[in-house]
Order: C-alpha cells, then structure tokens, then sequence
C-alpha cells in the first residue's frame, strides 16, 4: 500500500512540475491587453437626419498594448434609456469598424496584432458607435429632443486571446446639454 501512496505522490508531483514550466512559458510570452480609449472617443457628430429621427456617431480606439494578438469576435452598442426613464424618444444603437459601413447589425471579428507586429498588421481598431434617436408619441424630434435626459451608451465587445473569451463593457455619458446642442434644440429642463 505504501508503494502506491509513493507512486501517486510521484505523479501528482510530476504533473505540478509540468504545470509550472508551462505556466513560466506562456506568462514569458505574455498575452493581449486590450485598452478601449474611450476617455478620447470623438465628439458626437450628425450622420442624418428628418423630421423624426437623428443618427448620430462617435469613434474610439481598441488598443491592443500585450505581446500577443487578440480578436474582437462582436462588439454592440446598447443605449441605456429606457422608456421609465424618458419615453419621448426611442433609442438604438450599432458599432461599426470606422470607415467599413455594413448595412446589417453584424460586426465582422477582428484581429487586434500585438503591439509592435507591424509585420502584420495594426493594434489598433477605430471603432464607430453610431446611435439612432426617433421621436415618439406623436412629438417631432425637435420636441421630444427639448425634454431629453442625460443616458448612457454602452459598447459591449467579446475578445478572445491567450485569456479566455470574455465581455468588456465601457460607458459613454451622452448628456441631454450635449445632444441638444448638436441637434441646435432649446433643452427645456422639467
């Protein structure tokens, strides 16, 4: 009996043995860091626009500062305004690669190469979050954009690397003074 206590002991510790030298290996090797700089996204700007409806956008980088390539597999936009919170406008929103419009909601994965690959390609993706504002309740979109409210927006993306896939979620405060001003509406505050 005390032979195989040995002899389980023996393997246990040859697996932890293997265990750490790949984990040494791979930590050596590093993996992505993906920075979205969404601190510098750009001012919101007009894209289109009619009686009731207003498209707007705004672009920030996905930076990958690690030593291994990562892949953006989907990325959304999700403004966060629910109807309990103000029900004058119905909201929607879309991420893009800036610069390769698509016509569906479907966001092609993409390779972020590690920092300093220029070999193959960039680390950085220009990402567009584009959001679309449309008048409810019988108001035109100058009305119901007068009683707006402060909202986030959201952008939601799954990367996958040496790290397992996994979400990241950064905000951007969209603040009724700022959508007023760019639609050139009075804000009227309630």
């Amino acid at each position: 009996m005390e032979m195989i206590e040995h002899i389980i002991v023996a393997v246990v510790l040859i697996y932890l043995a293997i265990y750490c030298v790949i984990k040494m290996y791979f930590n050596m090797k590093g993996q992505e860091i993906v920075i979205p700089k969404v601190d510098e996204h750009t001012p919101f700007k007009i894209e289109s626009r009619d009686e009731q409806s207003m498209t707007i956008s705004t672009t920030m980088d996905l930076v990958n500062e690690g030593k291994q390539s990562a892949l953006i597999v989907d990325c959304i936009v999700k403004p966060q305004l629910p109807y309990e919170q103000y029900d004058g406008i119905a909201v929607r929103g879309k991420a893009e690669v800036d610069g390769v419009p698509r016509e569906d909601d479907y966001f092609e994965a993409m390779v972020l190469f590690a920092k300093g690959d220029v070999a193959h390609g960039s680390n950085v993706i220009k990402l567009k979050a584009i959001v679309t504002l449309t008048a409810r309740k019988g108001m035109t979109l100058n009305e119901a954009l007068s009683h707006m409210v402060d909202f986030p927006v959201e952008i939601i993306y799954r990367e996958v690397g040496r790290t397992p896939l996994h979400f990241s979620i950064v905000r951007i405060i969209l603040t009724a003074e700022e959508l007023t001003q760019l639609a050139g509406v009075k804000l009227i505050r309630d």
